[in-house]
């Protein structure tokens, strides 16, 4: 069986459909008739997001009230971070990116191209075996994976980053909806480089969706509050709720060991826990401790605590302000 087909074609004909019968007509009302094709592509992340959305609530939903870590008290947080991943698994976080970036993106990657660096054909490596769909697809994930531990990392070591992203660790209630709740400026600079990467190593654009909606699909259930682990062999092999959980504990998750408020912590890895065990980030205690960050719940000197804000658009505002020292 030609999985990779059994998987795409039903996919596009789903795509080609909605595209038929909702957007492109809502595009010719809008007068962007010049830009089909990019609309037939947004139809796609859309078609996956709306997959993703009916997975988390029929099985990750269940999953949360069959084994939660704790009860949810705070039910406006989780409704904000509901908003937060209907704009990027609706794909409007990726129509802004197009409108807005897009010249530069390409722009960039005419310069790297320019310099030299053309697009590596991973599946060329090893004619017969990694121009096998399966195999290819596995190097991809790899490649990508280890790419994304870099940048989980980066987000946690280098000042400025770690003033946008701590927005994402600032959610004391998590749950399946939590992993979308990052600053828009976090989510540009992480999506950039990703994209760039896979343009470079020359990943499909099809083959493209399917890592991101299984990233996807797999950090949703991480940030879920679920009281689970995969055992003492499938901790090691597949990113679980508990060892992610850690990762977002109150002065372990960022801080470095014994340092508090020391920029660090432990358990970067987006799908594979490899990376940490490689590099020495890991930690697999068989814990599940409060989520936060030190700094919103144990007050400064002058006896404050930093607000990280109660709404989408607050905890925006204040994720600049933090950027740049004032908040």
């Amino acid at each position: 069986m030609d999985w990779h087909a059994w998987l795409t074609d039903p996919f596009g004909l789903t795509q080609q459909w909605l595209f038929e019968a909702v957007v492109q007509p809502l595009m010719f009302a809008a007068g962007m008739g010049n830009l089909l094709e990019d609309g037939f592509d947004a139809t796609g992340w859309l078609l996956v997001g709306l997959i993703e959305i009916a997975v988390m609530v029929a099985i990750l939903g269940p999953l949360q009230r069959w084994r939660p870590v704790e009860p949810i008290e705070d039910r406006r947080a989780v409704r904000v971070d509901v908003i937060y991943t209907l704009i990027h698994r609706l794909g409007l976080f990726r129509v802004g990116i197009f409108f807005l970036l897009q010249p530069l993106f390409d722009l960039a990657l005419g310069h790297v191209r320019a310099a030299g660096w053309g697009t590596m054909q991973l599946d060329a490596l090893w004619p017969g075996v990694t121009d096998r769909p399966w195999i290819t697809f596995l190097l991809y994930l790899v490649v990508l994976d280890f790419v994304e531990y870099l940048i989980h990392r980066g987000q946690h070591t280098i000042d400025w980053w770690w003033r946008l992203h701590s927005l994402h660790h600032s959610q004391r209630q998590m749950t399946m909806w939590s992993d979308a709740r990052n600053h828009l400026l976090d989510d540009i600079v992480h999506s950039t480089i990703v994209v760039v990467v896979a343009q470079l190593i020359g990943v499909p654009p099809g083959q493209f969706i399917v890592l991101v909606a299984l990233t996807q699909l797999s950090q949703s259930l991480q940030h879920a509050n679920l009281r689970m682990h995969f055992g003492r062999v499938g901790e090691r092999l597949w990113v679980s709720p508990r060892f992610h959980r850690l990762h977002h504990a109150i002065g372990v998750g960022h801080e470095e060991v014994g340092r508090p408020g020391v920029l660090g912590g432990c358990n970067f890895g987006v799908l594979l826990p490899w990376w940490d065990i490689l590099l020495r980030t890991s930690n697999f205690d068989l814990r599940y401790l409060p989520t936060g960050v030190r700094d919103q719940v144990e007050p400064d000197a002058a006896g404050r605590v930093r607000d990280y804000g109660r709404g989408f658009w607050s905890q925006q505002w204040l994720g600049l302000r933090r950027l740049v020292g004032r908040a």
